[in-house]
């Protein structure tokens, strides 16, 4: 007979022999409504192929274990979510994924790599996910998923015990005080990964250079940031492709791809119109987004930002960015901080030796040296002053006057191609905000009088 290596998912909803006495056809109306709106919609998504379907439960093979893992717990993630709807509210699932050699007759599958899927779906908690050694191995460094050990497991009619891993009993991408990390796909199959913090009404911050969803909340020159952001806003923000969480070993990293980006989490998280805040390379982005989405761009907040990338405002710069590419390619990587040292010190002159220190490590750690000098030549292409006019949402523009990464003169020049936007100056030297500096202060104080004028 054919075999072949496969992931498997196995799933059933907790206690439904229970609910089924009390209620059956209510039950089996939730089932279905589940399947239809969560359960399958998803499978489809991460190319799965539904074997069997054996009451509540459900036989699931994938090509990629990845998938198979993403799947298992964006499904949990979206019944959960959907607890407060009247029918999703009582269906909770159990879920086990394994990795392993399969028997194929015909529609059919079999062996110890379903046998072992079903068994740990079986000891999962309600609401969580079981996966095995083998599961394990190939996700860990893939997928953003708090895992936890459970150690070797003798499960039923399997004569070898089995390392088994856990994911949260929500099954559930990190969840933390500070923020709830999700992901979604692009039309071009890359994973993003974005995260929800805070509090109000939404406010979506555009990707941009060095960005790292976990890291950033750790960081000394980002933490002050966020907090400020998820105070008064639910704030949606996300990783770029090439960067942090989402994919970095990606076919293209172009103007028009990190747009697709922006267009991707906004819909994933819903979001119908809603104030966008754009920073440094970011606000290139933001002003493509806007001019191509008027109708979901109330107002638009843009600080340290060009219309024109570095490449193509003077020869100077051009030569100037050739050369730091060149070095961006031999050193990002290495074990000497020197380069991205030259960065920092661009960046934000005025940190101290821990934020410095820090933002050195989190360049290192947020992207691949190919990735690096991939994203430094594309942003220093960017070419947006053509549809500065076509913006029509309400705008702020901020630059500070002595930012040494991106001139004083390019933003104001930004500010002058947008209809009606608003140019403040802020007082200070660093293109990234600082928790001690003044201009930090200004702006917040401008950023919230501009959003609760709009009614943001």
């Amino acid at each position: 007979m054919e075999r072949r290596l496969a992931a498997i998912l196995a799933t059933d909803v907790a206690g439904y022999s229970r609910m089924m006495s009390k209620d059956e056809l209510g039950t089996l109306s939730a089932l279905q409504n589940d399947r239809a709106e969560l359960i399958d919609p998803a499978i489809v998504r991460h190319r799965g192929r539904v074997v069997k379907v054996m009451g509540d439960g459900l036989l699931v093979e994938f090509a990629s274990v990845v998938e198979a893992v993403e799947c298992a717990a964006e499904i949990q993630q979206a019944a959960t979510a959907s607890a407060g709807n009247a029918t999703s509210a009582r269906m909770t699932y159990r879920m086990g994924v394994h990795l392993g050699d399969i028997i194929i007759d015909g529609d059919d599958i079999y062996g110890d790599g379903v046998n072992i899927a079903a068994r740990l779906e079986s000891i999962a908690d309600p609401g969580g996910i079981c996966i095995s050694r083998q599961a394990y191995d190939q996700v860990h460094n893939k997928l953003n998923l708090r895992f936890r050990k459970l150690g070797p497991r003798n499960l039923k009619n399997i004569p070898e015990p089995v390392d088994v891993f856990a994911i949260g009993g929500e099954g559930s991408t990190a969840l933390d005080e500070r923020q709830e990390v999700r992901f979604a796909r692009t039309s071009d199959a890359v994973r993003l990964a974005y995260a929800i913090s805070g509090h109000g009404p939404p406010l979506m911050k555009t990707g941009n250079w060095l960005s790292h969803l976990e890291c950033d909340w750790e960081s000394p020159v980002w933490n002050h940031f966020l907090h400020e952001l998820s105070r008064d806003h639910t704030l949606i923000r996300y990783d770029p492709r090439g960067t942090g969480l989402s994919d970095r070993d990606v076919a293209e990293l172009s103007l028009d791809a990190w747009v697709a980006d922006l267009e991707t989490v906004a819909d994933a998280v819903g979001l119908k119109t809603f104030p966008l805040l754009g920073y440094s390379q970011g606000c290139a982005i933001s002003i493509a987004y806007a001019a191509r989405h008027p109708e979901r761009v109330s107002h638009l907040v843009l600080y340290g930002g060009f219309a024109l990338g570095a490449s193509k405002r003077s020869p100077q710069e051009a030569d100037k960015r050739k050369a730091t590419t060149t070095l961006v390619r031999l050193e990002w990587g290495s074990n000497s901080p020197a380069l991205r040292q030259f960065f920092t010190t661009e960046f934000m002159p005025d940190a101290t030796k821990e934020q410095a220190d820090s933002f050195n490590e989190l360049q290192r750690r947020t992207t691949s040296p190919e990735c690096a000098e991939r994203y430094f030549l594309a942003t220093g292409e960017f070419d947006v002053t053509e549809l500065l006019s076509k913006v029509r949402a309400p705008t702020l523009v901020m630059h500070s006057r002595g930012d040494l990464r991106v001139p004083f003169e390019t933003g104001r020049q930004m500010a002058a191609g947008i209809p009606g936007a608003a140019f403040v100056p802020l007082q200070g030297n660093n293109h990234i905000l600082l928790e001690q500096n003044q201009s930090t202060r200004q702006f917040f104080d401008e950023l919230r009088r501009f959003l609760n004028k709009a009614g943001s």
